[in-house]
């Protein structure tokens, strides 16, 4: 099973977690077969390490002192929940020169250490370094649940869009990989800007040669070119390139402006909710399955919508439509309980990164069935905070005033459909979205 998983990540390293829905069972520790490191695959490309020692009941501390034994250590202390004695072990895994799969499985259980403590620049720095150095996928931290705390403070938000510009400070993988999106969703872009660029070159050059021919003809003489003609041309070629180099800088723009909407889709498809079965669940995990419409806004305004739309609940339901009400500062415990890094290898299987291939993302979604079964008409969230972040950052793009009462209507492939201020108009809603099972609905996938 280890090598197994060690073929399947590439020397990727994956973070330590027991299952977060049984007590009392822990995640086995793999076997030790060779002298190099193996793996076990608990979430895409979070971190965990097994032990190389000979016997496979021979404990960490009984080891000569090594980077792995260090992070292992770290591991196991994390697990018990001695959360700042395993930062003191994979910080001395960081001292003890480790190769460059120990200092990134070091290095990203530090971050996740500093997450917990609400050490959130800390924790940004560790995963910098660990983005830049060490080929970090950013999907891993979006993916992780153990970073929920840490996604919804303001480190997070620099980190991502330092990630979405690239640089040499960050690297550039989360850049190719909404690159590839982006191409997807606006497959003519770059052959619309490869035609300004040839033809902006093809204008500069005509200019180059005309603008000479202008200057005689405005001195005359003999064998003077005409001015009128001349002037004419210069104007012509001006004017084109000054159009194509506009037309090109829109095109850069609006890229831009996608690659930010599709990081912000990306993060709020990592959002958490719980359905009425007490069933948490990643947004994701619902795709294909309901509309979710997002209200959010003062408590007084978000339930006085909620009655006007429980009027139209059958109509809603044929719809797929699913509440997901977000009052504006109100806090609240979370409903789950997690040991360790990272989760459940089930959870994982449902949790599709940006980077991974069409048919891997198709396959993620496991258990419609069930899902289906379990929603109702009404969802909650599970951390307002994460939530409220990242609907302020998307009235920010929206151009509308962070805090105000704002819903937000999803598509069945989870992508925003529209949004607007104040509540919607639940009959306008109702004459917009076509049954579930109807054939528009069935495009929108």
């Amino acid at each position: 099973m280890a090598m197994a998983a060690q073929a399947l990540l590439h020397q990727q390293w994956l973070c330590f977690s027991s299952n977060p829905i049984s007590t009392t069972t822990t995640r086995p520790w793999l076997p030790a077969r060779t002298t190099t490191l193996t793996f076990f695959q608990i979430h895409k490309k979070l971190i965990s390490c097994s032990s190389s020692s000979s016997s496979t009941s021979q404990s960490p501390e009984a080891n000569t002192e090594t980077a792995e034994s260090c992070v292992n250590l770290g591991l196991q202390l994390f697990s018990k929940g001695r959360v700042k004695d395993a930062l003191v072990q994979f910080e001395t895994a960081l001292n003890l020169d480790p190769n460059p799969i120990e200092a990134q499985a070091a290095l990203y259980n530090k971050a996740c250490c500093h997450a917990y403590r609400g050490e959130g620049s800390k924790a940004a720095d560790c995963l910098r370094t660990c983005l830049r150095e060490y080929n970090l996928k950013f999907g891993t931290i979006l993916n992780d649940p153990d970073l929920a705390s840490f996604r919804a403070l303001p480190e997070y938000k620099e980190l991502q869009e330092e990630a979405r510009i690239g640089g040499e400070d960050i690297g550039y993988s989360f850049r190719r990989d909404l690159k590839l999106i982006s191409e997807v969703q606006a497959p003519f872009r770059g052959v619309r800007r490869f035609f300004y660029v040839a033809f902006s070159a093809a204008a500069g050059i005509s200019t180059f040669f005309t603008v000479p021919r202008l200057f005689r003809a405005i001195s005359g003489g003999d064998g003077a070119p005409d001015l009128l003609e001349t002037a004419g041309n210069v104007a012509i070629n001006v004017g084109g390139f000054t159009v194509l180099v506009a037309l090109f800088l829109w095109e850069n723009k609006k890229e831009e402006e996608q690659l930010a909407q599709i990081s912000r889709d990306e993060s709020l498809s990592r959002l958490p909710l719980q359905l009425s079965t007490n069933r948490v669940v990643e947004l994701v995990q619902l795709r294909d399955t309901v509309r979710p419409v997002i209200l959010a806004g003062k408590k007084e305004t978000v339930n006085s919508s909620m009655q006007q739309a429980a009027r139209f609940r059958t109509d809603l339901l044929l719809r797929g439509v699913l509440l997901v009400p977000v009052i504006f500062g109100e806090v609240r415990a979370p409903k789950i309980e997690k040991k360790g890094f990272g989760t459940s290898s089930k959870a994982a299987a449902a949790l599709p990164s940006i980077g991974e291939d069409f048919e891997k993302r198709t396959q993620s979604i496991t258990a419609k069935s069930k899902l289906k079964a379990e929603i109702r008409f009404k969802a909650e969230v599970v951390s307002p905070e994460e939530w409220e972040s990242w609907i302020r950052d998307q009235q920010k793009s929206e151009g509308v005033t962070p805090g105000e009462d704002v819903y937000i209507i999803l598509r069945l492939d989870g992508r925003v459909r529209r949004s607007g201020k104040g509540m919607p108009d639940w009959q306008q809603i109702l004459q917009e979205l076509p049954p579930v099972e109807a054939l528009l609905s069935k495009l929108e996938r």
